[in-house]
């Protein structure tokens, strides 16, 4: 990769690491689901006009939509409301690729690996030891919640497996027109709308810059320089620099936030980075080894 792609790479991962501390400025202001309303319609419109439809039926837009941009979002947005550290969501949420191999393999057919199990069981571990930390407990129902967001953007990316080649940046925009009216709903039934009201005739200037940094930083910013290093590269090249975003956002999240985590927490996180890496790198490792290839048949 050329000096230039990896300087884009490295803007992508910190763009989406300070994500979580930008999320957590921005639900101090707003509700979990209003904030979602907003993000999506400002990544949607007028966006939407300018950038051209995927070649892709209504409903697999539909489906991209609820999983990936509600779904995840949803979820995400309320457990750090109910009190999950940005930076451990952060982390947390890579758990994504646990869920994205066990859909494969339920809906799929497709195998598990023996790396992929080892990796899952060790980052499984890192998760017990972020929910059960004595002196600063992470709120169980956080956990699961972000797990919840983990889970729908494995669905999401189980679906875009059908899609073949895409543009990125066109399914991430005509996805967004999707969440802002579940949202908004949701924001009505769970806030009320005098809550609602109030936001928004009282919105401060940190959410308003919150909501302009997720949708034009985080997501067209990042997605758009994300889709031109898929162009460029495989994807197994590209995909790794995604274990970068819970560095930035715990190290962000402990120095913009003053996040403090428990020496169970780090030990969970440290697990949980363990097993990403052996999810990502095991698999060649594995095929790498001495006597793999004698031992592979029709070689």
């Amino acid at each position: 990769m050329s000096p230039k792609d990896l300087l884009l790479a490295l803007v992508v991962i910190i763009a989406w690491g300070l994500n979580f501390v930008v999320i957590k400025v921005g639900l101090d202001g707003l509700p979990p689901m209003l904030l979602g309303a907003l993000r999506f319609a400002l990544v949607a419109f007028p966006a939407a006009l300018f950038i051209k439809r995927p070649k892709l039926p209504w409903r697999w837009l539909l489906a991209y939509g609820v999983t990936i941009s509600l779904g995840q979002f949803a979820f995400l947005f309320e457990a750090m409301a109910n009190g999950m550290p940005p930076g451990l969501a952060s982390l947390v949420l890579q758990s994504q690729a646990f869920f994205t191999l066990f859909f494969a393999a339920l809906f799929l057919r497709e195998r598990l690996r023996p790396a992929s199990v080892l990796g899952l069981l060790v980052a499984a571990g890192g998760l017990a030891l972020i929910g059960f930390e004595g002196a600063h407990p992470t709120p169980l129902l956080a956990v699961l919640l972000t797990l919840c967001a983990a889970a729908s953007w494995a669905v999401g990316n189980i679906i875009t497996r059908r899609f073949g080649n895409v543009n990125l940046v066109g399914l991430v925009v005509w996805g967004a027109l999707i969440p802002p009216l579940p949202f908004l709903g949701l924001s009505w039934w769970l806030d009320g709308q005098q809550r609602i009201v109030d936001s928004l005739v009282h919105i401060q200037l940190s959410s308003i810059l919150s909501l302009a940094y997720l949708a034009f930083i985080a997501t067209m910013l990042g997605y758009g320089l994300w889709s031109t290093l898929l162009s460029r590269y495989p994807a197994g090249k590209v995909a790794p620099f995604s274990l970068l975003v819970p560095v930035i956002g715990l190290s962000s999240s402990a120095w913009l936030l003053g996040e403090r985590l428990g020496a169970l927490q780090w030990a969970g996180g440290a697990l949980v980075m363990v097993g990403l890496l052996i999810n990502v790198f095991g698999p060649r490792l594995w095929a790498a080894r001495p006597g793999a290839q004698a031992a592979t048949p029709g070689r």
